[in-house]
Parts: structure tokens; sequence; C-alpha cells
């Protein structure tokens, strides 16, 4: 096995790489499918994901690969987990807030993050038990003590049209409980906001592997704690997403244990 700072410089690599094909594409044209009602793909997608396999596929021929276009790994215990252009929408309608993700698994456990975001050209990453940085620059959360403080940030899933009353019942609870709340779409750029202490926490439902690897490790790295709804266990493929400073977490979990009791 490689080191991980020589793991950490490949995939560094292969998001830049994935980043300069995204930031040639802005403002061009673009070929768009439905992979469901609401999902996107795009030329750009395709091609990114094929760039980022071919400089993993070289680099780290022994590690497989789990990707959101082109699936694979899915039971692994060592693998990379890729969202070669993480929300597709917003890049499609040309609304600023998109990324690659990047992740890093070794023996079931989060070893390396990287988030690359072409809108404003910055470098996120994180090591297991190394810090999370933007560039060389060290990342902390919020020191935000209360949920009555805080401004939170969320996401809906691709089902939304199905169950809008369902998830409209997560974000009254914590427009309530909360200062304030936003949704821009892009779930790395969420964990990213989190790990940076622009936001004090955030949740989500239905987020796949690739959508939380890098993301998690960057919140848990730069002093915040990722966990599953009520307090569950962390897990990729659990779909229930929970990243906070680690003040306001239980308070998070509390409301969400209200919310998940009447189901």
């Amino acid at each position: 096995m490689k080191q991980t700072a020589e793991y950490l410089s490949v995939a560094v690599r292969a998001a830049k790489a994935a980043g300069a094909i995204i930031r040639a594409a802005q403002g061009g044209p673009l070929q768009v499918r439905h992979k469901g009602a609401i999902d996107l793909v795009t030329q750009v997608d395709e091609a990114c994901e094929a760039e980022i396999r071919s400089i993993l596929e070289k680099e780290t021929p022994g590690v497989a690969i789990l990707a959101e276009e082109s699936g694979g790994a899915w039971g692994a215990d060592t693998r990379w987990l890729v969202d070669p252009l993480d929300c597709t929408t917003n890049f499609v309608h040309g609304y600023p807030s998109y990324g690659v993700s990047i992740g890093l698994e070794i023996d079931g456990v989060m070893a390396i993050g990287c988030i690359y975001d072409p809108v404003q050209d910055r470098l996120f990453t994180a090591v297991r038990d190394g810090g999370a940085f933007c560039g060389d620059q060290p990342l902390s959360v919020s020191k935000t003590k209360t949920l009555n403080a805080s401004l939170l940030l969320t996401g809906f899933p691709y089902d939304r049209r199905d169950r809008p009353d369902y998830y409209l019942r997560f974000v009254r609870a914590f427009l309530i409980h909360a200062q304030g709340l936003r949704r821009a779409g892009a779930a790395s750029m969420d964990f990213v906001a989190v790990a940076c202490g622009q936001a004090d926490g955030f949740w989500e439902i239905g987020l796949s592997p690739w959508d939380v690897a890098a993301g998690t490790l960057l919140v848990q790295e730069a002093g915040g704690v990722v966990t599953g709804f009520g307090g569950d266990p962390m897990k990729l493929e659990g779909r229930r997403m929970l990243a906070s400073n680690g003040f306001i977490h239980e308070e998070m979990n509390a409301v969400l244990r209200d919310l998940l009791s009447s189901e």
C-alpha cells in the first residue's frame, strides 16, 4: 500500500483534473440527460469521471473504485469513492455551487478526503488524524454553542416530488429551533461550509456513499462530528446523515429523534 501522503497527492491530481474540465465547460453548451425525473447528467459529469478513473487506475491499480456514474465497488472495504460533479443541477443552471469529491476508504475507515471547488478554485483536503485544510490553511468548525444561534444547511433527495410533506417536516422543525436555514444543493459544499465554520450544522436524507465520503472526513478533521440520525454511528451507505460543529449535535439529534418517533 502507498503512504497516506501519496494517496492524497493522487486524489488532488484527479480532483484538479476534473475541475479543469468543469471550468472549461462553464457557460458552454451541455448535453443534458435525465437519470430520473429531476436527476441530471451531462457529458461533463462523464468526462470528469473518466478522467478521475484514468488517474486512479493508473496510480493506484490495486484499489477499487465506486463512482456515481459508472458504479463499481459497492462491497469493497478499501476503495475510492468518487463524485465527479456534485450537484449537476446547479452546474446546468449556472448556479455557483458544485464540486468534485474524492474519498479513500481503507479497511472500512475513511482515510482521505478531497473536495475541489471549481467555482472559486479552492482545494479542500483531509487526512485521518492529520487535520483538514483549504490549501495550506487549517480548517476549524464554528464555536456556536446552541441550536437557537445556529445556521443550518440541508438538501432534498430525488424523490422529493413524491414525498414533499415528509421532508418538509424536518425543515419546519429546524426552522423553529435554529437561527437560520439554507439550501444550496451541493452536499460537498455543505460539508465544506461546516468544516470552515461558515455553517454550524447540516442534515440530509438520501445521500449516497460518494456524496458523503470526503466531506465526512473533512468535518471530522476540522473538529466536528458526523453521525446518522439520532446519534447512530455514521455509515457511508446509511442514507441519513448529520454533521455539525459538535456543540449543537445533541440538540439537533433530539429534534431528529422526535421526528423519527412519529414516523
